[in-house]
C-alpha cells in the first residue's frame, strides 16, 4: 500500500504516541479511594479512557456518582498533573518513526488537556516534532467531534485528501471519517476498538511500520 500523497500527520496521543494506561487509571482510583469509593479494576478504567478526562472519571463514578463529579474532578486533576509521568513513556519506535517523519508537518489532536498533552511530549523529548498540538480543552467539542482536525488542516494548509491521522481507538477512527480523512490505528495501545463497526484503512504493529509507506512523500 502506498501513501505517496500523503503531506501531513495527525497523531492521537494516549495509547498511539505514549503509554500512559498506569498513570490514568492509578488517577482515577485514587481519586475513587480519596471520595470513600471502592478501587474499579485495572481493566475496567482503562476502557473508559478516549474521550477526556472529564468523561473518564464520571464513567468511573457511574450514575451513582453525578453528584460527586465536581469533587472528583477537582481532585483527579491536579493528582494527575503530579502523577503524569510517574510511568508513562513513549511507546517503542515512536520517537524513531517520528525523527524520520519530521520533514512533514505534524499535529497532535488529544482529548487530554492541552497544557498536559505539551508538558508531557516535552518531557519525552518528543514536542518539538508536532507544528500543532490540540487538547480536550481547545475547543468547545472533543473528538469524535471533527473540529480539531478542521483547525489542524486550516493550520497546516494541508487538503483533506493529504493527511492521515494515526490512533488506536475507535474514537480515533470516529474522528476521521467525521472529518472525511483516511485513518490509520495501531495495533498495540489501549484504546477501545470495534474494527467490524469502525474499519480502519490502515492498521501499523509499530510506527515506523509508516516509514516505508510514505517513502518520497516530503517534497
Amino acid at each position: 500500500m502506498s501513501l505517496a500523497h500523503l503531506r501531513a500527520l495527525i497523531f492521537d496521543l494516549d495509547g498511539t504516541l505514549i503509554d500512559s494506561e498506569r498513570d490514568l487509571v492509578e488517577a482515577t482510583n485514587a481519586t475513587l479511594r480519596h471520595l470513600g469509593r471502592l478501587e474499579l479494576p485495572y481493566a475496567t478504567v482503562s476502557s473508559y479512557i478516549g474521550h477526556g478526562v472529564a468523561n473518564l472519571v464520571a464513567r468511573a463514578l457511574g450514575p451513582e456518582g453525578r453528584s460527586q463529579q465536581t469533587d472528583a474532578m477537582n481532585f483527579f486533576l491536579p493528582y494527575y498533573d503530579q502523577h503524569k509521568l510517574d510511568f508513562t513513556r513513549a511507546y517503542p519506535s515512536v520517537p524513531e518513526a517520528l525523527a524520520q517523519l519530521a520533514p512533514r508537518p505534524m499535529a497532535v489532536l488529544t482529548n487530554k488537556p492541552r497544557i498536559m498533552a505539551e508538558q508531557i511530549l516535552t518531557a519525552l523529548g518528543l514536542a518539538n516534532y508536532f507544528a500543532v498540538i490540540y487538547g480536550g480543552d481547545s475547543f468547545p467539542t472533543t473528538k469524535p467531534d471533527p473540529a480539531g482536525v478542521h483547525a489542524i488542516l486550516a493550520k497546516l494548509a494541508v487538503a483533506p485528501e493529504n493527511v492521515l491521522y494515526v490512533g488506536d481507538s475507535q474514537v480515533d477512527v470516529q474522528t476521521a471519517r467525521n472529518a472525511g480523512i483516511p485513518v490509520a490505528v495501531v495495533n498495540y495501545g489501549f484504546g477501545q476498538r470495534d474494527r467490524a463497526t469502525l474499519p480502519a484503512d490502515l492498521y501499523l504493529d509499530k510506527l515506523t511500520d509508516l516509514l516505508p509507506l510514505l517513502t518520497n512523500t516530503a517534497s
